[in-house]
């Protein structure tokens, strides 16, 4: 598209579709080769312009085609048959995509946000509305309640609003997972030093007669 573009600003982009013109029979010999030879120079620039831009290695294998036209249509079969690939292999990235407990959700989410870019990269349309559905749905397994709370909002959430209360809810839960952890380390301890205490108690009783 980019060089479609620069080629209409050069006023040359119609002879990527244009075959060499047939001269009417009965057209004086001077004006035949006026019109061949000023078709010829424009499609000769045309050509150029669009092998310019292509690579070393690719130059070498386009730059026999004849006219513009062969060019552009040799070019056309080759890469749109390409990107109609890519554009099959992202979609079925983002379909396969799932989100699992054991890694950050927020992580998963930015990277399930690359690939939703490539998608709009490669001209396939995703609304924001079914952005923020997927992405709900998407959630790892012990978020069900979350999710389901989400769900169920009546109010349209936009993506951004959707990664904010994502974010909040992951540092609670990995607050909440800390707090635990240290309660846990509470109990231990303290069923540790109960026998402790005991000997202690035995101890200071056999010395001091109690």
């Amino acid at each position: 598209m980019k060089m479609f573009f620069y080629l209409t600003t050069l006023s040359l982009q119609r002879f990527i579709k244009e075959d060499p013109p047939v001269v009417a029979e009965g057209t004086p010999d001077h004006e035949r080769f006026v019109v061949t030879e000023a078709w010829k120079h424009s499609d000769f620039l045309c050509k150029n312009y669009i092998l310019s831009c292509l690579e070393d290695s690719l130059y070498n294998i386009y730059s026999v085609m004849e006219t513009s036209k062969a060019l552009w249509n040799a070019l056309e079969n080759k890469y749109k048959t390409e990107d109609a690939g890519l554009k099959k292999f992202v979609a079925v990235r983002f379909l396969n995509f799932k989100m699992v407990d054991s890694r950050s959700v927020i992580t998963q989410v930015q990277e399930l946000q690359v690939i939703v870019h490539d998608l709009l990269a490669e001209g396939m349309v995703i609304n924001e509305a079914f952005q923020v559905a997927v992405f709900i749905e998407k959630l790892p397994p012990l978020w069900k309640d979350f999710k389901n709370y989400l769900k169920h909002k009546r109010k349209e959430m936009t993506l951004e609003d959707l990664i904010v209360r994502l974010s909040i809810e992951e540092d609670n839960k990995n607050a909440e997972k800390k707090s635990r952890g240290n309660s846990t380390i509470i109990r231990a301890n303290i069923v540790e030093e109960a026998p402790q205490n005991k000997k202690r108690k035995k101890l200071f009783g056999s010395v001091f007669g109690y």
